[in-house]
């Protein structure tokens, strides 16, 4: 389960499970093109693990196909993509706003839209690649206060299925990871108020609480599974689905 000597575009790579992945990635050999909208996080991660930073708006498709040229004009192709650009609003269906509702889409679906289709055509070209779409545990059980995110991780899955049925037979895969509870910024976010790290402590345990391993996943459990689908060892999955949850979903 290697990607030593791949090409691979990682969004959402200044932090939390993009930015595991990006590591993961340097360390087997891979170059990595790391994306994100923030400039200073994204240019401190690079400088520490080698990987290319772009600064880039993915919910500009235009933006996202001069990535993915850019990308094939450099380096001669392009092995991998991994959509981890995620954003969150915590409102439900009373009280979430058109504004919140487009927000999350724009970024969360539409975002994975284009770089799924950038990509998949330079792939279709070479007849190779491996697209992972990062969805989430809530694209099928859902959870309330959150209709939007929801909503944006349940188009995620249909992209991924649609796309890998579209692609079936090219040498194009298209899968995709649903990552349960994870220790990343956002589990912490959007809540009212920045939270004191106490509260945040706080939050996090009573969180892990409702999960039977007890405990949430590290980003590095789910870059793990990214890459394995990134990697030639997943040559057989084409519209599939990896759960990282600790058995949340299993109650």
């Amino acid at each position: 389960m290697t990607c030593e000597n791949k090409i691979v575009i990682v969004t959402g790579a200044a932090s939390g499970m993009g930015l595991a992945t990006t590591r993961l990635l340097r360390d087997q050999g891979a170059t990595v093109y790391a994306v994100d909208r923030q400039e200073v996080a994204l240019h401190a991660a690079c400088a520490a693990c080698g990987a290319i930073p772009s600064v880039v708006d993915i919910t500009s498709s235009r933006a996202c196909d001069e990535l993915v040229a850019r990308v094939v004009e450099e380096q001669g192709r392009l092995d991998g993509i991994a959509n981890f650009a995620g954003v969150l609003k915590r409102t439900g269906i009373l009280d979430c706003s058109d504004e919140e509702f487009d927000f999350v889409m724009e970024t969360n679906v539409k975002g994975c839209f284009y770089l799924c289709r950038a990509a998949a055509r330079v792939m279709v070209a070479q007849g190779a690649g491996s697209i992972v779409n990062i969805s989430s545990i809530w694209s099928d059980v859902a959870a309330p206060g959150v209709l939007a995110y929801c909503v944006s991780k349940g188009a995620v899955s249909q992209i991924t299925r649609s796309a890998a049925l579209d692609l079936a037979g090219t040498g194009v895969r298209v899968n995709e990871v649903r990552p349960g509870e994870t220790k990343t910024p956002m589990l912490a976010s959007e809540r009212g108020r920045a939270l004191t790290p106490e509260e945040i402590d706080g939050k996090l345990q009573q969180i892990a609480a409702t999960i039977p391993e007890q405990r949430l996943a590290e980003p590095e459990e789910i870059a793990a599974a990214a890459l394995f689908l990134l990697s030639d060892a997943s040559s057989y999955m084409q519209g599939a689905s990896i759960t990282v949850d600790g058995a949340y979903t299993a109650c």
